[in-house]
């Protein structure tokens, strides 16, 4: 069985599940933050809005260098704009997962900021860590600002203490 079959339905939920807490975002809570370290809430938003588009980043480049990309700072100002993004980009990663071969899931992949080298593995490892693993961690966050604002939390996987 082909790696992206395994892959994809993962994606599927994972895309889906995300999505819920992005709806229910209090967007005229931009500057929100629950801790003076903590990424305001329209930033961290917007941070996992466009993790779609860095997977496929991972999927089609052998490398991503932060002092060389062309992708700048993006703050979706309504939750449209947050959500088109959003879901753009994750049609475009599930298209190019289902056409990525197990051979350049094996391939290294590099994530670096000049000569700091911040990651160096295989693709499929990046896939893993840095898209699904990392979206996961961070929707959680959001899952937290919403609690601490007494807003429901969606559940993700099976119902929230919202949803019984």
């Amino acid at each position: 069985m082909p790696l992206y079959d395994l892959l994809l339905p993962e994606f599927d939920d994972e895309i889906r599940n995300t999505r819920k807490v992005l709806e229910r975002l209090p967007l005229e809570m931009a500057d929100y933050k629950p801790h003076e370290k903590s990424m305001p809430l329209a930033k961290l938003a917007a941070h996992v809005a466009r993790m779609p588009q860095f997977f496929s980043l991972i999927l089609t480049t052998p490398e991503m260098d932060f002092s060389k990309t062309s992708m700048g700072p993006y703050l979706g100002t309504t939750r449209e704009e947050l959500l088109d993004t959003f879901d753009v980009g994750a049609a475009t990663a599930r298209a190019e997962l289902a056409e990525t071969a197990d051979r350049a899931m094996h391939e290294n992949w590099k994530l670096c900021s000049g000569t700091h080298n911040l990651y160096t593995g295989s693709r499929y490892h990046a896939a893993r860590s840095l898209f699904f693993n990392h979206m996961v961690h961070h929707r959680a966050q959001l899952g937290v600002y919403l609690r601490l604002n007494n807003l429901p939390v969606p559940g993700c996987y099976g119902l929230s203490a919202d949803e019984k």
